[in-house]
């Protein structure tokens, strides 16, 4: 069981892991290119980045990424 001390580090990394997400999603919405996927260079969709808005790669990219299937 943890401590209260634990628990709010614990807390408290979440809670900078989260910011750190917004803050990298604001970033990629600010930043020129972000409509193009970093692995193939085809252009990322709207529903995508409007669902993951710091996503930097295309769906099909994704996908072979969290596989390891990629190069």
């Amino acid at each position: 069981m943890l401590s209260e001390w634990d628990r709010e580090r614990t807390e408290a990394r979440v809670e900078q892991e989260r910011q750190a997400m917004v803050d990298k999603a604001r970033q990629a919405l600010r930043a020129a290119g972000t409509c193009e996927c970093v692995d193939c260079g085809r252009e990322i969709s709207e529903a995508r980045r409007r669902a993951y808005p710091s996503a930097t790669r295309c769906v099909a990219c994704q996908e072979l990424f969290e596989t390891g299937s990629y190069r």
